[in-house]
């Protein structure tokens, strides 16, 4: 959410933050903006609302070595020119993520009422900083402040006087910096700056960070030096292009084979789950009685792939938690629980929050994160971090069958360590996982199919999904990616609850599309399809049958290959993501950036 890009250095300032915005425009976005120093020390500032090529139109031509620049996903305040960061008050101009719950307070305090032009809580903190800021003292100002903040922030801050220096203090919101030959950078994400360095620290929390061009220096509030802990990017810079796919989205969903390979494999030993390597003792898993699954959106219906596997496999009970709900209510979890927080960034700010009350009952808090260094790797006790490399498409694909992957892995672990499964099962559960890539490829040659079969959605203002068992939890990962890059309304059902009441929202030519890969209830799900067939749906079929014909049952039938029930979802999964990314492209839309989305929700 919101994108920070800041540079002081020997290169000319304004090509790299535009192109570093550019590489942040997957985060969303609204307006966007950057300021830096002229030659005579004053602070300009350019900004509009609109994309990056809107504010590459309204720049000029400058040769300022040392800037910040911005994208913002509006929370105070619409989407216009004076609500674009950055904000400049006075002597002082900054760029923020987060959000700052007390701004009307402070305003009423410190009398800021007649500095302010916006309707942001950003403005204010600019004003703040102004008011306290001496002419000389940066380091002083941002010491009284932040004190007097309450909520989250990333502050990136330029003080008029201190030419090609950037100021950097943050809370919860994420930033990364990195020093190379060239200058020094700081981001929300690596991403904006990879291709200058793959050496990296995550700024700490409350510690001020000072950019020069001839590197960076860290500090406490009260002025104790601290040592930045360096990390090293482990994938290519092309990992985060589109490496001429015409879309992230459909990059990301074709690369699900080798993310999940890459997760896998290094946690397999002699056919079995092995997590030494991550310094995950087995002792967790020993006196596991229960398990809570802590995340939002796509990473919590990976949890509840992970519930009904784990809890229908080996009898242990799982409860998949909402983070935003969880931390707001009184969870029952004792210390032989064991938590799992998903979040694919690590700074999901609910789901990092919520891992904060479930470590006052527990020390078993288990993160599945796909960033190294996160917040939340850093906080839970234990990290499984899945290899999907960077995942740049707002709506996640491959994050969420990689997620997938660790819960089959975590839940062989947990079947072995209390003797729930046999060394035998052990070993065929993990062959089968072993196999899901080869049966995701050959699933994607199903594309243009799928294509073609989509046109028949384009005009679509609903859409139903249904299934029963681990085919009704994909369901609504199904429904959530149609919805939030077509915009069409899809809902999820399970599909023995069609006669209460959920059929009355059946109507002639409405598609409907229906999962049926789990034996047992296959029968069961078939006799739901009939009925929506019978009310004039469009039915589209998902089974592991070889050929499905019969006219009262579907319109469309798309086989998939015969694999054991458990572990047709990754197959199906893959067919109902493209599924919308050709829905959306159909109707003309841009898959990447849906409207109103961020990629990594850090705010609440």
């Amino acid at each position: 959410m919101c994108g920070i890009i800041g540079f002081t250095g020997k290169l000319e300032a304004q090509e790299i933050l535009l192109e570093g915005l550019e590489k942040l425009e997957y985060r969303g976005y609204d307006s966007a903006g950057i300021a830096y120093f002229k030659e005579n020390g004053s602070i300009s500032i350019r900004k509009t609302a609109g994309k990056v090529k809107d504010l590459r139109a309204i720049c000029d031509e400058n040769t300022a070595t040392c800037g910040i620049g911005h994208t913002r996903w509006a929370t105070h305040g619409g989407v216009t020119n004076a609500n674009a960061h950055p904000h400049k008050c006075g002597n002082v101009a900054l760029i923020h993520n987060g959000i700052i719950e007390n701004y009307h307070e402070l305003v009423a305090t410190y009398d800021l009422e007649k500095d302010l032009i916006s309707e942001t809580d950003t403005e204010v903190a600019a004003a703040l900083f102004n008011k306290f800021y001496d002419g000389e003292n940066p380091i002083a100002a941002i010491q009284k402040v932040v004190p007097l903040l309450k909520g989250s922030f990333a502050f990136c801050i330029i003080f008029k006087n201190n030419p090609d220096m950037i100021y950097a203090v943050r809370n919860v919101s994420p930033m990364v910096a990195a020093t190379c030959k060239d200058g020094s950078f700081i981001a929300s994400d690596l991403t904006a700056f990879i291709q200058y360095s793959k050496k990296y620290f995550i700024v700490p929390e409350y510690a001020i960070l000072t950019m020069s061009k001839e590197g960076i220096s860290l500090q406490e509030l009260d002025g104790t030096p601290i040592e930045p802990e360096f990390l090293e990017v482990n994938w290519d810079i092309t990992a985060a292009q589109k490496d001429g796919y015409p879309t992230f989205m459909l990059k990301e969903i074709n690369e699900q084979p080798a993310a999940i390979t890459r997760t896998i494999a290094p946690r397999i030993h002699n056919g079995l789950p092995d997590f030494s390597a991550d310094n995950i003792p087995e002792s967790l898993f020993e006196n596991c009685h229960d398990i809570t699954i802590i995340a939002c959106g796509t990473a919590m219906y990976a949890g509840m792939v992970g519930k009904t596997l784990i809890q229908d496999f080996l009898g242990i009970p799982v409860t998949v938690a909402i983070a935003s709900e969880f931390r707001y209510e009184k969870p029952v979890i004792t210390e032989d629980s064991l938590v799992i927080v998903v979040s694919q960034s690590g700074e999901t700010i609910d789901t990092l929050e919520a891992l904060r009350l479930a470590k006052t009952k527990t020390a078993k808090t288990l993160a599945i994160v796909n960033v190294k260094g996160s917040s939340i790797a850093r906080e839970s006790n234990y990290v499984l971090y899945t290899h999907a490399g960077p995942e740049i498409a707002v709506a996640s694909t491959k994050a969420y069958t990689v997620q997938t992957a660790a819960f089959y892995l975590i839940a062989c672990k947990l079947g072995l360590v209390q003797n729930k499964l046999t060394k035998t099962e052990a070993l065929e559960f993990i062959q089968n996982l072993q196999n899901v890539s080869d049966n995701i490829a050959e699933i994607l040659k199903l594309s243009a199919n799928i294509e073609e079969l989509t046109k028949r959605m384009l005009n679509a203002t609903d859409t139903f999904f249904i299934g029963r068992g681990l085919d009704y939890t994909l369901s609504m990962e199904g429904a959530l990616k149609l919805k939030e890059i077509s915009y069409i309304h899809a809902e999820a059902y399970a599909a023995g609850e069609l006669k209460h009441g959920t059929i009355a929202l059946i109507s002639e030519g409405v598609p409907v599309i229906a999962l049926a890969t789990q034996g047992h209830v296959y029968s069961k799900v078939i006799s739901n399809i009939r009925e929506v067939k019978a009310r004039g749906a469009y039915v589209i079929l998902l089974s592991m049958e070889e050929n499905v014909t019969d006219a009262s049952i579907c319109d469309v039938h798309i086989p998939l290959p015969k694999v054991p029930d458990q572990f047709a979802i990754f197959e199906a999964v893959v067919v109902l993501q493209m599924i919308a990314y050709y829905t959306s492209t159909g109707k003309g839309l841009n898959a990447d950036q849906p409207r109103n989305l961020a990629k990594s929700v850090t705010v609440e």
